[in-house]
């Protein structure tokens, strides 16, 4: 016969027997253990093993308390880290708030002594133009009526105007109160820190 249509088995008392394929009848189980069936576990801190195997002497159903006990310590683990990020990530936020509240006095400082220079300078702008208006004036009473006085006299009662809103500006100068700071403006004031939250470097 064709040997590729049929196989050899053979009895207890070792006589052949052919028998076509057809016959055959493969096991879907095997009956003895193997160390081909294993049982991986990924992912965490492992805590006594990551992986377990069907044993001769010791059998994947013997070993599933081990498993889960391994699977519960790793989520266990897992918990204790997340609330650990958790609060790290509470204190590292209040933290960077504290930064930003301690910021806005030093913004707020420089930002009165910007306008206390502005308001100096103003005075002397005031004062100077007070000075020279006055001259002009002068000038202006020895001038001849005509177009040149009308002229002149125009442009007097438009700086006599704008004299009055200088020395208003300066003779009751105030503590100003400054704006809401920007990110761009807290930066140079927050050392590490990020004006933008806890986490953006």
């Amino acid at each position: 016969m064709d040997r590729g249509q049929i196989c050899d088995l053979f009895t207890e008392d070792d006589t052949p027997v052919l028998v076509k394929p057809a016959l055959l009848h493969h096991r879907r189980f095997d009956y003895t253990p193997s160390s081909r069936l294993r049982f991986i576990l990924r992912g965490g801190s492992p805590h006594r093993a990551s992986e377990w195997a069907d044993l001769p002497d010791r059998s994947l159903e013997e070993q599933l308390a081990e498993i889960v006990q391994e699977v519960g310590l790793r989520g266990e683990a897992a918990e204790r880290k997340r609330l650990a990020d958790q609060k790290a990530r509470e204190v590292e936020r209040k933290r960077w708030e504290a930064a930003i509240q301690e910021a806005h006095a030093p913004y707020a400082h420089a930002y009165r002594v910007k306008h206390l220079g502005e308001q100096a300078d103003t005075w002397y702008q005031a004062r100077r133009l007070t000075e020279y208006v006055a001259a002009v004036g002068v000038h202006a009473t020895s001038l001849p009526p005509g177009q040149e006085r009308t002229e002149v006299e125009a442009w007097l009662a438009f700086a006599d105007a704008h004299l009055h809103i200088l020395t208003e500006s300066v003779s009751a100068p105030k503590l100003p109160t400054p704006p809401k700071p920007s990110g761009d403006d807290l930066k140079p004031l927050l050392g590490h820190w990020s004006p933008y939250g806890p986490r953006s470097y």
